[in-house]
């Protein structure tokens, strides 16, 4: 079973939860257009001014995805 990666993108200030909501509408449409295999796309609210924006994908798409998009970080899901 391939593992799954969680690759996220940070935002802060007083306008990232708009940031974050809008980053995930284009995350989930670019696995859509790359017709990547992704588990989860979302947001999460970690405090007023610091939101970010994921998306969950298999190890082998992870490359493509960093290359493309430079995600901040990533985590095994």
């Amino acid at each position: 079973m391939e593992r799954k990666i969680k690759m996220i993108w940070d935002f802060r200030g007083p306008d990232s939860k708009g940031i974050a909501e809008h980053h995930k509408i284009h995350l989930k449409q670019y696995a859509e257009v790359k017709k990547l295999s992704f588990y989860e796309v979302g947001f999460e609210a970690i405090n007023e001014s610091y939101h970010l924006a994921f998306i969950t994908v298999e190890e082998k798409d992870m490359k493509l995805l960093r290359d493309a998009l430079r995600p901040h970080r990533g985590e095994l899901a």
